[in-house]
């Protein structure tokens, strides 16, 4: 088939290239000529792994380009994707549609023939309903469908999630629309994935739903931690002890500082926000993003604490500022509260991240940044370990400890065993452990 995904941006991309990967003909669009000329030359512009290499061999295999020209793109295309960003609207909370409806006046601007209109982008309810009508309202004689398709990627594990999904929901009451998708996805038949076709407006609340369970399941956990360590219980066995449930699922349940990322934060918030549109309120979502974002200040309290309650002119090392391993997103990431806080009371801070130093620098101030985890330990008073990061689980305690100006480890992602740490003569701190 032949595919069109406007916006290269994360979603876009990993899409594109997948579906490419199947064997179909997909174009990425983008408004940002310098992006499609560095993906031309074979530069991503987001750190995925694998993404290089399965961009690279379906553009040498003639199934995958890039493009800033959107109207030959779509022009030619049975399947259109709108891919594009909906941040947080500044203001009042609610997902920024402003580019989606765009890329639909746009779409409709360039179609000639029965296509089908997807929305890949996290969307409130009602999108798609808008996006046809602005369709409809510019080309009134064209003949189409707009479909919703949401996306369950992990950041990290975004080709494996596509190849190998739990599900694929199609959000069309078309069937002819719906016989597209289903063709569209068929290489994934043998791997039986489950297909979850139902109306538009109820795909694009399963997306919001989704994100909003799993963060409250975060939640949750992190709170249970915080009572474990009142009580003098373990968190990561009472994780265990649940998990092992099989309505409960062990997955989400690790204690940190929080969650953070492109989805979880502003798609927490914007499910906030319809459903006190539609005066139906979720006071338990609500809850789950105010704890969140307390828990995140909170964390640099912890690590004042650690130092004896104060870390005026101290030297604190973080090692971690994306929000999770294997990506270089910054959006939201629990280390951008931590630097803020630590900075408030006079900490002087420096921090290593395997890839998103680059990020950091242009969200943060004042920070020093490392080469490597020991550069970053070197002279450290307190060396805290915020992402968890493969390359952080066997370090050599014995030359951190060497090298800094206090014993002092704060891991917020309870990497280590407590245990281990201690025989290294240092003073240990974790999440909802004794």
């Amino acid at each position: 088939m032949r595919v069109t995904m406007i916006g290269s941006g994360y979603v876009g991309l990993v899409s594109g290239a997948c579906f490419a990967d199947f064997g179909h003909s997909v174009i990425c669009v983008d408004n940002d000529p310098d992006k499609i000329a560095r993906l031309e030359a074979g530069i991503m512009p987001i750190y995925e792994p694998g993404l290089d290499a399965l961009v690279s061999e379906n553009v040498r295999a003639g199934r995958l380009s890039f493009t800033t020209n959107l109207k030959e793109s779509v022009a030619e295309a049975e399947c259109v994707f709108i891919a594009v960003g909906t941040p947080s609207r500044r203001g009042d909370g609610h997902a920024d549609l402003s580019y989606v409806y765009a890329a639909a006046h746009d779409i409709a601007q360039a179609l000639t023939d029965y296509t089908v209109v997807v929305t890949k982008s996290t969307v409130p309810v009602g999108t798609g309903d808008e996006v046809e009508r602005i369709i409809r309202e510019v080309r009134p004689e064209l003949e189409f469908s707009v479909v919703s398709n949401p996306e369950f990627l992990r950041e990290g594990a975004a080709i494996a999630d596509f190849k190998r999904p739990d599900r694929i929901v199609i959000g069309s009451q078309d069937p002819r629309a719906t016989d597209v998708m289903q063709l569209l996805y068929r290489p994934l038949y043998l791997n039986q994935a489950p297909f979850v076709v139902t109306g538009r407006r109820t795909a694009e609340l399963t997306k919001y739903a989704a994100n909003a369970f799993l963060a409250t399941k975060i939640t949750f956990i992190n709170e249970i931690a915080d009572l474990c360590e009142r009580v003098g219980a373990n968190v990561q066995d009472v994780a265990r002890g649940i998990g092992l449930d099989n309505r409960i699922g062990s997955k989400f349940l690790h204690a940190g500082p929080g969650y953070g990322g492109s989805c979880f934060p502003k798609d927490t918030l914007a499910l906030i926000k319809t459903a006190q549109d539609y005066e139906s309120p979720m006071r338990i979502v609500e809850t789950v993003a105010l704890v969140n974002d307390q828990r995140k200040r909170a964390m640099a309290r912890r690590v004042v604490a650690a130092c004896g309650g104060t870390v005026r002119g101290k030297r604190i090392s973080l090692l971690g500022l994306t929000f999770k391993p294997n990506t270089d997103d910054m959006r939201d990431a629990p280390s951008l509260s931590i630097v803020a806080g630590l900075q408030d009371v006079g900490a002087q801070v420096v921090a290593y991240d395997p890839e998103g130093v680059e990020g950091a620098k242009r969200l943060l101030t004042g920070v020093e940044y490392a080469s490597d985890p020991y550069e970053c330990a070197a002279g450290a008073h307190a060396l805290v370990i915020v992402t968890e990061w493969d390359a952080f689980r066997a370090l050599d305690l014995g030359r951190l400890k060497a090298s800094m100006a206090a014993p002092v480890l704060v891991d917020l992602r309870n990497v280590y065993r407590p245990e281990d740490v201690g025989a290294e003569g240092f003073t240990y701190y974790s999440i909802g452990r004794n």
